[in-house]
Parts: structure tokens; C-alpha cells; sequence
């Protein structure tokens, strides 16, 4: 499964990952792969187990973003080119 970090609490080495509509995913350092912490909003690869207080993820990585993100996003703020004629 794919979702992303809803929340990340340093101090308790745990967080959620968000689940629309249903209860959030617990996540724990432990079941960390390839990470020793997450952050709010990245995209991460788990697998869900029922636990005793609801959904558990296990073998939690980190999904690898595109590094030209960033470059992508500022494309995004300008118009689109259009053809026409100029005034």
C-alpha cells in the first residue's frame, strides 16, 4: 500500500499514516525501513497489520520522489503557453 505521513511525533518515534476515510495507520521507528524518522506529507510503502489499538504498519519505506519536484512545481505557477496574437 502508498499513503502519506499525516503525523510524526519525534519525541514518541511514532506517527500516522493517513487512510482516507477510514482510522489512521500507527507507524512505528521500528517498523522503519530505509529511515530513521518520517515527515509530515512524504509519500511512504508499508504493509497494514490489525494490531491491538487498530491498523499497524510494517516495513515502512520512504518512497523515492523525483528530484526535479521542485523545478516541476515552479512550472506550475505560470500560465500556459497559449497561441495567439499578442496585444
Amino acid at each position: 500500500m502508498q499513503t502519506v505521513v499525516k503525523k510524526w511525533f519525534r519525541d514518541k518515534e511514532s506517527g500516522f499514516l493517513d487512510n482516507g476515510s477510514g482510522p489512521d495507520i500507527m507507524v512505528r521507528k521500528d517498523d522503519l525501513t530505509n529511515c530513521q524518522f518520517l515527515k509530515v506529507g512524504v509519500t511512504v510503502e508499508f504493509e497494514c497489520h490489525p494490531g491491538k489499538r487498530g491498523l499497524q504498519a510494517k516495513k515502512v519505506k520512504l518512497v523515492n520522489q523525483k528530484k526535479s519536484q521542485g523545478h516541476h512545481q515552479k512550472n506550475n505557477n505560470q500560465e500556459p503557453f497559449r497561441f495567439g496574437v499578442m496585444t
